[in-house]
This record gives structure tokens, C-alpha cells and sequence, in this order.
């Protein structure tokens, strides 16, 4: 990247600090902006732990953040602007009819939602923000996790497009071009496809929770940072994989809906780790277990590629990817 740019990162949750943290440790400066003061500071805390488990220096990073509650003054110079707030379709589209008003005509305007179709999402906008906008799709924690999914509507135009792709990459991401605006994107598909075969299996009596965490883990999970779907199904040969996919094919689950042995569990108030049981039974100390071997294990396998660990960026200096 050439320039710094200015970007505006709207709402201060699971994601938007992270997001934040990822453009302002290159240097870019960085509005992030919640209609809570206090999430604002919570998001803050935040970034600077993230930034001190990384082994960087917080405050060369933070220097390029400030916060900001209201909208209007949080894009008002802003290149870039980055929704993430909660899944809620009509929130999002309220407020990117706000960010079409409020952000300059030359601002990218781009979403972080996970499953909504992008072409829903900007459904009230003109023609010329509808031009503008694109997904993101940053995966959790976006600061440790290298993939983005950019998102491509049939309005979007192709310069908005590639220069989204080029921001992502120049801060360090591994960018997907999503060529069809399809519900899930590629990631979501792929993964709750597996979630529904998992459950379905669990539902079924096949095995317990523990199995399938075990099988995922110790077999083709294994596999996955070498040899994705594709690769494997060439490296064992098509004529294989039709063979395979002709007997497994008519067996596996093709549910429209979710599992019912999701709604018996949430109804017995069995939310999942915040709760102490969902799928698997958990205690406070397991499930923070859980996390932070998450986070080691994505500092590992991300520090080779992070110059940041040996650099630091200033506005206008970007270290080369």
C-alpha cells in the first residue's frame, strides 16, 4: 500500500476491535466508533492486551486508534468504512443508509456479517452507494485468523472490489475474491455443512460430542493448514472421490432446518460453554482452557508471517507481505 488511508470501524464488540487493531498496527489511522462510551474503553483494554500477548509495543499501535460515539463525526473523513455490528438484518441496513449520507462519496463501505447476503444488506441504497458497498468477512479473532472474504454484489463495482482485495493484503490478510454474493459465503458453507453432519451424527446416537471434537482433531483436521478439500481430492484421484461420493453421497444429512437436538438442549437452558454444558459439559477453567490454547495455536501458526513481531509500522511505512 502506498498511502496510509483513514479507517472507521463501526462498533466496538467481538470483532470491531480486532478489525481496528489490524489496520492501525500498519499504520492506517483508525476511528472506532460505538454508541457505548464504555464498550469503546472496553475495546481499547482489549487491543492492548491482544497487542502485548503478540509481544508488540501497545502504545506504538494505539497511537494510531481514537474513539468516537457519534457517526457522522466518526466517518467523516474516513476511506474506509467497516461495519460490525450485530447480525440483525435491518440494523444493517439502517446503517448503511446512514454511512451513504454521513461517509465521503469516495469511502468504501464495506460489512463484516458472516451470513447475510451483502446484496440484502445495501437493498434500500442508491445506485452509487450500492457501487460502493462490499463484504468482509473477517473470521474470529480477526487480529490472529489471516482469511477475509470480500464480498462481490452484482452492484459492486470492480474497482471497489480490487481495491478492497489490495487494502487486505497490503495489512497483512489472506483475501478470497467471493465472486457471488451467495448466503454464507465460501467458509460458513463449508464449516456448517460439517456442523450439520456432526450434530446430526451426535442426534443419531453414531457417537457422543467428544468423538467428533476427537475424529475432526486427530485425522483430516490434521490436514487442513496443507491440503485443503480440493487438493485432497486430486491428490487421491477424481475417479476415488466419485467412487466415494456415490456411496456416502445418499447418506448424509440434508437437512433444511436446524437439528432438533438443538432446540431440546437450548430449551434445558444448555447454551454452550457460558452456560457450564451445551454439546459437551464444561467448567470455567476448561472453556478458558479451550481459549487460550486458541490463541497460542494461532500465534503459531501465524508468526512466521507477521513482520510486526520484528517491526513496527508508522503512518506511511507499511513493511512488505
Amino acid at each position: 500500500m502506498d498511502r496510509a488511508i483513514k479507517v472507521t470501524v463501526i462498533g466496538a464488540g467481538l470483532m470491531g476491535h480486532g478489525i481496528g487493531q489490524v489496520f492501525a498496527r500498519e499504520g492506517h489511522a483508525v476511528v472506532l466508533s460505538d454508541p457505548d462510551a464504555a464498550a469503546l474503553g472496553r475495546a481499547l483494554d482489549k487491543m492492548r492486551q491482544n497487542l502485548v500477548d503478540d509481544g508488540a509495543d501497545p502504545e506504538r499501535v494505539l497511537c494510531n486508534v481514537s474513539t468516537e460515539v457519534a457517526l457522522a463525526q466518526a466517518v467523516a473523513h474516513a476511506d474506509l468504512v467497516i461495519e460490525a455490528v450485530p447480525e440483525r438484518l435491518a440494523l444493517k441496513q439502517q446503517l448503511f443508509q446512514d454511512l451513504a449520507e454521513a461517509a465521503p462519496e469516495h469511502a468504501i463501505l464495506a460489512s463484516n456479517t458472516s451470513v447475510i447476503p451483502i446484496t440484502d444488506i445495501g437493498a434500500g441504497l442508491s445506485e452509487h452507494p450500492r457501487g460502493r458497498l462490499v463484504g468482509t468477512h473477517w473470521w474470529n479473532p480477526p487480529h490472529l485468523v489471516p482469511l477475509v472474504e470480500v464480498v462481490r454484489t452484482a452492484h459492486t463495482r470492480m474497482d471497489v472490489f480490487e481495491q478492497m482485495y489490495a487494502w487486505l493484503e497490503a495489512v497483512g490478510k489472506r483475501p478470497v475474491k467471493v465472486h457471488r454474493d451467495v448466503t454464507g459465503f465460501i467458509g460458513n458453507r463449508l464449516q456448517h455443512a460439517m456442523w450439520r453432519e456432526a450434530i446430526g451424527l451426535v442426534e443419531d446416537g453414531v457417537c457422543d460430542a467428544e468423538a467428533i471434537d476427537l475424529v475432526v482433531k486427530n485425522s483430516f483436521g490434521l490436514r487442513g493448514p496443507v491440503l485443503g478439500p480440493m487438493e485432497n481430492a486430486d491428490l487421491v484421484g477424481l475417479e476415488l472421490t466419485r467412487d466415494v461420493h456415490r456411496v456416502m453421497f445418499p447418506a448424509l444429512r440434508t437437512d433444511a432446518e436446524p437439528s432438533p437436538l438443538l432446540d431440546r438442549l437450548i430449551a434445558q437452558g444448555h447454551l454452550g460453554m457460558k452456560a457450564g454444558q451445551g454439546l459437551r459439559s464444561w467448567t470455567a477453567e476448561s472453556a478458558d482452557q479451550v481459549r487460550l490454547e486458541l490463541a497460542r495455536h494461532l500465534r503459531r501458526m501465524t508468526r512466521s508471517e507477521d513482520p510486526c513481531t520484528q517491526i513496527q509500522a508508522t503512518p506511511g511505512k507499511h513493511p512488505t507481505r
